[in-house]
């Protein structure tokens, strides 16, 4: 404690220095803010990848100051850029003495400009041997120290702007970003696609099963939605005559947080009239190969360590067959509903009673074989209970003309023979009403404007959607999805948070208020009228412990799992039926209470070793629930008594 008091001290007094240097600067008549732009000639790159041509020519750049080595009448600095990293040598018999003795009062960290002849030192450092140093933007904060970095991942998404200073790779994944995104846009219009933007704003979020965000439009009075899809918007314009048609944008989905999902996220779907899901398959292969080829060069990506080969023709394999070659359970032999639930509960898939037998079969799918798909792989013909809005297959009505594109065992593209008869869409849309009715939220949506689009008439038309985001993870190596947004969606810090200090921060935050807290509206359960002896009570083994991990379960709405530090020194797993009250990230290094003697219990084929506790009470007709939090002095492994 009285180390970390002493390091805020030094914080401040360093903090407190910068700012009496800029408010001299300012009294000398020399206030760097006052600058409006500066002429650079050259990057960090360009000077050492034209050194030869540049050798001994007067150039200027400009970057933030990440070193300085003060030598007597002589000093070395290095100036990063975008493009890298550059060397400069800084004498006072070049610059002037006057203008030597600023330099050396800079910081780590401002933003300089330096104009002089490019030149290799002894050691072979491709450097300027600067004739001017100009101060272009004070820096009045400390930047983290290089040695260790900003390594704390929160504060690197909280604070993207410090981690693209300091983590030079994490820049070249932005660059590399903009690269895939520039690609993807080439290909498709050397296709002849046309670019189009449609509304984020909806009063109907329809083309995907997902629970939209809901807001409130003043000047209309009117409730919205933020959009879920892109899908039904573009078919409209397939509608009306322009064929080939892609847009690239944000959408957003209420849903939870974890290494591949983010509530807004940027989605690409195209359309293209007079083709099938055949012809999406066809650009989706061709799209991956020119994408990779244009921005890493080669065909054959390495994600994780695991190499994927993109040059080689994509496996293409139904769901029914690949469900068989994975389970080996065969669904061409399954004909009924019981049949399929018979054959789920054998090989323990957890379905809901609102569960048809393509819901099964999707199960199925989750459960034994998108593990499996690492290299680029075509999935195709769905169950029609999971695919509202496609065509048919003409041969088997029981399926649809659909594949998911998956690698890495990752669905990265989703895509449609599109629906095009509006009758059979309106008793699609019917179905869907009727999933909603019995509790699924993220059922779609009676669209009648769209329905009146294809009373217009629709031409067969191909669709796809792709995760851009889930695309730039793989190529790119990136772990999470917010290693590939800039800005990433966190959870606010609360008050106590705020005024801790970061790695780089000083601020402080506000005293809060006591909350006052109105229980007159709750209703709990009654008492238990039945007594436990204390024997048997005292048998269960309640412990302390502490949050290492928690991420939603893969294929669960409710579940999730909790890598939990029991004081034993081997990690113990809970899984916990909570995701409605709570995103797994919040809970991280937290303290909760746990039953530890528990005998496991399979969970979605994970085994479950104990029990987390919950406070559960009902308010205004809906029930509320509360993990059990305990402070974080208390250590992992105490016992309750």
């Amino acid at each position: 404690m009285a180390e970390q008091k002493k390091q805020e001290q030094d914080l401040n007094q360093l903090l407190k220095v910068r700012r009496e240097k800029l408010a001299e600067l300012q009294a000398e008549g020399k206030d760097p803010f006052k600058i409006v732009k500066y002429d650079v000639t050259h990057h960090s790159q360009d000077i050492k990848d034209q050194f030869e041509e540049l050798e001994g020519k007067d150039v200027t750049i400009a970057g933030r100051m990440m070193s300085k080595r003060v030598m007597g009448k002589a000093s070395f600095c290095h100036v990063q850029d975008l493009k890298g990293m550059l060397q400069s040598y800084v004498a006072r018999d070049s610059i002037g003495e006057d203008a030597y003795k600023a330099f050396k009062k800079l910081d780590v960290g401002d933003i300089i400009g330096i104009k002089g002849q490019v030149f290799r030192t002894k050691t072979g450092e491709i450097s300027i041997h600067a004739s001017e140093v100009t101060l272009l933007s004070k820096s009045l904060q400390v930047l983290p120290e290089k040695f260790h970095g900003l390594t704390n991942t929160d504060t690197r998404y909280r604070q993207r702007y410090v981690d693209l200073i300091m983590n030079a790779e994490v820049k070249d994944t932005f660059i590399k970003r903009s690269r895939i995104l520039s690609a993807v846009r080439r290909y498709l219009d050397g296709q002849g696609f046309m670019e189009v933007e449609t509304p984020m704003l909806v009063s109907n979020a329809g083309g995907a099963a997902a629970r939209p965000f809901e807001t409130h439009f003043n000047a209309l009075d009117e409730d919205f939605k933020l959009r879920i899809s892109l899908e039904l918007y573009l078919k409209r314009l397939i509608v009306g005559g322009l064929e080939r048609v892609y847009e690239i944008g944000r959408v957003f989905r209420n849903e939870g947080l974890d290494t591949r999902h983010n509530p807004e996220f940027t989605l690409m779907e195209l359309y293209q009239a007079y083709t099938d899901y055949h012809g999406m398959m066809d650009l989706t292969e061709n799209l991956y190969r020119y994408v990779a080829q244009e921005v890493l060069g080669t065909t054959t990506i390495v994600y994780n360590g695991v190499e994927m080969d993109l040059g080689k023709p994509f496996e293409r394999i139904t769901m029914v067959d690949a469900v068989k070659k994975y389970s080996g359970v065969d669904f061409n032999e399954i004909h009924t509903l019981e049949e399929a639930r018979e054959a789920a509960r054998e090989h323990h898939v957890e379905f809901e009673e609102r569960h048809k037998k393509g819901d099964i079969l999707n199960l199925f799918f989750e459960e034994y074989v998108e593990e499996h798909l690492v290299q680029p792989t075509f999935v195709m013909d769905h169950p029609i209970e999971i695919s509202p809005l496609t065509k048919k297959k003409p041969e088997n009505p029981d399926y649809v003309e659909r594949f998911e594109f998956f690698m890495n065992g990752w669905e990265m593209a989703n895509a449609y023979s599109e629906l095009n008869d509006p009758i059979d869409q309106r008793a699609r849309f019917a179905a869907q009403e009727e999933l909603f009715a019995q509790g699924d939220e993220e059922a779609n949506h009676t669209d009648e404007d769209f329905l009146n689009a294809l009373e217009i008439g629709m031409p067969p038309t191909g669709g796809i959607g792709f995760g851009i985001d889930r695309m730039c993870m793989l190529l790119t190596d990136s772990a999470a999805i917010r290693d590939v947004l800039l800005f990433p969606t966190m959870k606010s810090l609360d008050a106590d948070k705020k005024s801790a200090k970061s790695e780089n921060s000083t601020s402080t935050a506000a005293p809060e208020k006591e909350e006052v807290i109105d229980f007159s509206k709750v209703k709990v359960e009654p008492l238990f009228e039945e007594f436990v002896d204390f024997d048997t009570f005292s048998k269960s083994d309640f412990r302390a412990v502490k949050v290492k991990a928690c991420e939603a379960v893969k294929k669960s709405k409710k579940l999730l799992q909790f890598t939990l530090d029991d004081g034993t020194g081997t990690d113990r797993t809970i899984l916990s039926g909570i995701h409605a009250y709570y995103e797994p990230e919040e809970l991280v290094g937290k303290t909760l209470i746990a039953i530890t003697n528990l005998p496991p219990r399979a969970m979605m084929g994970i085994d479950s070793c104990g029990m987390l506790l919950s406070a559960i009470h009902e308010e205004e007709g809906e029930e509320k629930l509360h993990l059990l939090m305990v402070d974080n002095h208390i250590p992992a492994g105490a016992k309750l008594y």
